[in-house]
């Protein structure tokens, strides 16, 4: 394999032997993704179904929602498949789609909870100038700002994969950029600063926003009424909770990316590595199902009627 035009598949090196426990895997993995497209579409439907909810902040979560099934679909499916094959390999054009949709993924994640994190900072900072700051056409901005531009970003990145490959083996259980860009046979070091700048970027400005936002919040909910801290605790604790988890995922994930993580056992570094992709999708539905109990009323709702 010397030249990316031979490259027509790529064989992942970080299965382990189920030792027979295939199909327990498999039946493992495919229950979490249909939770996960159950729990995620469920929520999706109460707030675009529900008037109530047709709040700016409940826009913005229902924006999360739909990435998480984005994210997910970019590794179940795959995953799925790759359990119950003898041979894990995946043809290139379905690596390069599953890393188009992995890391613009993250960028998007990352920038709905900072955009979540804006909306509650002018909900607990300015409460009567709250209507007025965030109209629809601003939710609508925010959004799509949210979406287009992470991928735009990874559009620009994926050209860069199309370089001589030495190899075609990617020591993990999916395609991710930094995995495929490893096996090139020419010097990596422009692919590698255009490929920090464009993750760092999107996630500094966006930590740089929710910290802003959230000493903002803190300072109001120090200063202010019980009733105040009260509101910042109900509908910041599940956003914060989102935050730390997913920043925690993708920090080891930049890490393993980009240095060399052997002397961990290998079974933690995939659960880690698949940490990143499923916590979210996982947790956040939960979170603010269980959490927020706008959401929590119009689910117990729209599940009465349906048993009507």
């Amino acid at each position: 394999m010397t030249n990316s035009s031979q490259v027509f598949f790529f064989s992942f090196t970080a299965y382990i032997n189920s030792w027979g426990l295939t199909y327990l895997y498999f039946t493992v993995i495919l229950i979490l993704y249909a939770f996960i497209v159950f729990s995620n579409v469920l929520l999706i439907v109460v707030i675009c179904s529900n008037r109530s909810l047709h709040e700016p902040m409940y826009m913005f979560l229902c924006s999360l929602f739909v990435n998480e099934l984005y994210g997910s679909s970019g590794l179940f499916p795959f995953l799925l498949v790759q359990i119950l094959s003898n041979v894990h390999i995946i043809s290139a054009p379905l690596c390069f789609l599953q890393v188009f949709m992995v890391h613009s993924y993250g960028a998007v994640e990352f920038l709905n909870l900072a955009v979540v994190s804006y909306d509650r900072y002018l909900a607990i900072c300015y409460p009567l100038q709250y209507n007025n700051k965030m109209t629809p056409k601003k939710i609508a901005v925010l959004i799509a700002v949210a979406w287009l531009y992470p991928l735009i970003i990874v559009s620009y990145i994926m050209p860069l994969l199309l370089v001589k490959l030495c190899g075609n083996q990617i020591n993990k259980v999916y395609c991710d950029v930094h995995s495929v860009v490893k096996l090139a046979c020419t010097e990596r070091a422009i692919t590698n600063i255009f490929g920090l700048t464009a993750t760092f970027s999107t996630i500094l400005v966006s930590l740089l926003l929710i910290l802003y936002t959230y000493i903002k919040i803190l300072v109001v909910c120090f200063s202010g009424s019980k009733q105040t801290r009260q509101k910042a605790l109900n509908t910041c604790t599940p956003h914060l909770a989102s935050i730390l988890n997913f920043s925690f995922a993708g920090s080891f994930e930049i890490s393993q990316s980009r240095f060399n993580m052997s002397f961990l056992p290998n079974f933690l570094r995939i659960f880690l590595s698949l940490y990143f992709l499923t916590a979210q999708p996982l947790f956040n539905p939960l979170m603010y199902g269980l959490k927020m109990s706008k959401i929590r009323n119009a689910c117990k709702t729209l599940v009465l009627n349906v048993n009507q």
